[in-house]
């Protein structure tokens, strides 16, 4: 039986390895009982956005304009249009934070290179208020060849040399980042494997973005925790 004093916390996952990662446990311990709604699994279009307490929309290696070959990414915008009209607590991930601003009505569009290793972000002014100042100087992991734009009426917080746009805000209820600060270093095989076709064509050194993993992981971790747990305490 759910336990009536308990938050809920629906996760929209597209691959199966890139799930919450280190924020799973952060959430628990904030009192979130986690549901995971797995695209191509579970009937995505019968999730009613609005009924957890928090939605969280996670990565995938595919873009928000492939709508044609990917008919989920329309159904997905449609939740997250709900969701962002109600004003209850939203969270994206890579493709969730470009399915936001997207949804939004930003730019989203292939940057014409891929970013996908670790580095640190830097911090707009803004960026240093808010939970991401847990960020600073830490080495976080990248995975994207798309990029989006800053929606109107949002907060621009972080960026890279390579991508302009890392994170966005609305208030204290929407987050968005391009970047991946859930990812699980002590799990990067998974990664490695999982995109093992994108990694070749994009001739990233396979054997330093596993010892970086190694190095950075538990630095990453504990800072995004540390992220995670202040975003949700302005929650309240």
């Amino acid at each position: 039986m759910t336990d009536p004093a308990r938050k809920t916390a629906v996760a929209i996952r597209h691959v199966q390895f890139e799930d919450l990662g280190t924020f799973g446990p952060v959430l628990a311990e904030a009192g979130y009982d986690i549901r995971y709604c797995d695209v191509g699994v579970d009937d995505l279009a019968a999730l009613d956005p609005l009924t957890p307490d928090l939605l969280i929309v996670l990565g995938a290696p595919v873009g928000v304009y492939e709508t044609d070959i990917y008919p989920f990414l329309a159904v997905e915008r449609d939740l997250i249009a709900r969701r962002l009209a109600s004003g209850r607590p939203l969270l994206g991930v890579c493709l969730g934070g470009q399915q936001i601003a997207a949804t939004m009505g930003a730019r989203v569009a292939p940057t014409g290179v891929k970013e996908i290793g670790f580095s640190p972000l830097t911090l707009s002014a803004d960026g240093l208020k808010s939970p991401l100042r847990h960020l600073d100087g830490v080495q976080v992991l990248h995975w994207h060849g798309d990029a989006f734009e800053i929606p109107d009426g949002c907060t621009h917080l972080a960026s890279t040399p390579l991508c302009p746009n890392q994170a966005f805000s609305r208030g204290k209820s929407l987050l968005a980042v391009q970047f991946h600060p859930e990812a699980d270093a002590s799990r990067i095989e998974q990664w490695l494997v999982g995109h093992a076709a994108e990694l070749a064509g994009a001739r990233i050194d396979i054997n330093r973005l596993r010892d970086d993993a190694a190095q950075h992981g538990r630095a990453l971790a504990a800072a995004a925790s540390a992220l995670l747990e202040e975003w949700l305490e302005g929650l309240n």
